[in-house]
């Protein structure tokens, strides 16, 4: 066919990148020998049968010659889905054409209604800008509403987007209003790579908060740096490490949404420590670089580096700062819970028995009676029996 050709080069263009300038074979032996089978390919479903399907039939019949040392060409595939459109609809009264019936009152509409796709574009958060939809097309130019506290609901079907479903984001709209990291961490943040998920613009605005939360851990209202040198505590030391173990092991397994929360936890949570200590931000630069490099890139310029952040060494996980040293005890006198108290890890039987006899918020419930056993369990719960 004419797209053969295509297809045929498309089939072997791996094996022929190991070696592009030998003239007098397809790729060389040792070449071949020494950079072997791709280790990962990602790739959409349309991409998977036009051409992943193709490649294993190619990479077969060169192992079956001997040009090539593997019968599989793709050591790892990823196959990423589509992200789906979320189609908002409108009611047009089936006995008067001239009017729409916001969603909550359809079901009392007489005649019933014919669903309409519109542009998702003069939707908000599932509220349609009326005024848009009166010039959207010339046929509604002088159409009325009836609306449900002073505005028309619409509702909204998960679909392939498709023009005729009006249903399509213009990425470049998204960019020009929350930016390029925001449009590309909240692709990520939609769901698990491999599932088809919808696209809802209603949850953009999520990401872009964070960002701006991430971004005042940095600077104040001014754009002022906020950001010194001290040394951080343990709660810093634990939230950073806790992150870097999560992130790591979740970019391995290409589970991006699962990162982008854990990004979203650590920023809450150094929010409300109040960090400003470069030791941990610093780090923190390099773990979202991969997710939203331009903010990424922007902070680290102020930690006067001579290297961009993408240069710079992964933050390593040390598993000591997130080791829990101290443990909240509920403290039960004759099977009741009475009290808690905070102590060591490491504290034993008779270091119990000396702080419980003599601590004063345990003696009041013990209304003077003798303490004729302590039972003691580390790591999970503190028993008086009187």
């Amino acid at each position: 066919t004419d797209t053969m050709p295509g297809f045929a080069g498309s089939c072997w263009y791996f094996l022929r990148y190991m070696d592009p300038k030998n003239e007098n074979e397809l790729v060389g032996k040792e070449a071949v020998n020494y950079w072997q089978n791709v280790d990962f390919y990602l790739g959409g479903s349309e991409h998977a049968v036009g051409h992943l399907l193709y490649s294993r039939f190619w990479n077969n019949f060169l192992f079956d010659i001997k040009i090539v040392p593997f019968q599989e060409p793709f050591k790892k595939l990823v196959n990423q889905v589509m992200i789906q459109g979320r189609s908002s609809i409108v009611y047009r009264s089936v006995l008067n054409p001239n009017k729409f019936i916001s969603k909550g009152l359809i079901q009392n509409c007489e005649g019933g209604v014919i669903p309409i796709h519109v542009d998702v574009n003069i939707v908000h958060n599932d509220v349609l800008d009326i005024e848009a939809f009166k010039i959207w097309r010339e046929e509604f130019k002088n159409v009325e509403f009836e609306l449900e506290d002073n505005e028309y609901q619409c509702g909204f079907e998960i679909e392939k987007m498709s023009k005729r479903y009006f249903n399509v984001v213009n990425p470049d709209d998204m960019v020009t209003k929350y930016g390029c990291d925001c449009y590309r961490m909240y692709e990520m943040f939609l769901g698990p790579i491999e599932l088809s998920k919808p696209w809802n613009t209603n949850g953009i605005e999520g990401v872009s908060k964070f960002l701006k939360k991430y971004w005042s851990l940095h600077f104040d209202e001014f754009c002022v740096s906020k950001m010194n040198n001290e040394v951080p505590s343990t709660e810093e030391l634990k939230v950073l490490h806790k992150t870097i173990k999560k992130i790591t092991d979740d970019i391995e397994r290409f589970s991006m949404n699962t990162c982008i929360s854990t990004m979203m936890i650590c920023v809450n949570e150094l929010t409300q420590l109040k960090t400003k200590t470069e030791m941990i931000l610093k780090p923190l630069s390099i773990l979202m670089s991969p997710f939203a490099p331009h903010i990424s890139e922007l902070i680290w310029k102020e930690f006067n580096e001579k290297n961009s952040c993408v240069e710079a060494e992964f933050p390593e996980f040390n598993a000591s700062y997130i080791q829990e040293s101290e443990f909240e005890y509920p403290v039960s006198i004759n099977g009741k819970t009475r009290a808690k108290l905070l102590l060591s890890l490491n504290i034993e039987q008779l270091e119990i028995e000396s702080i419980v006899s003599n601590n004063e918020s345990i003696s009041k419930w013990l209304e003077g009676n003798a303490i004729k056993k302590i039972i003691f369990v580390k790591g999970r719960m503190i028993n008086i029996v009187i």
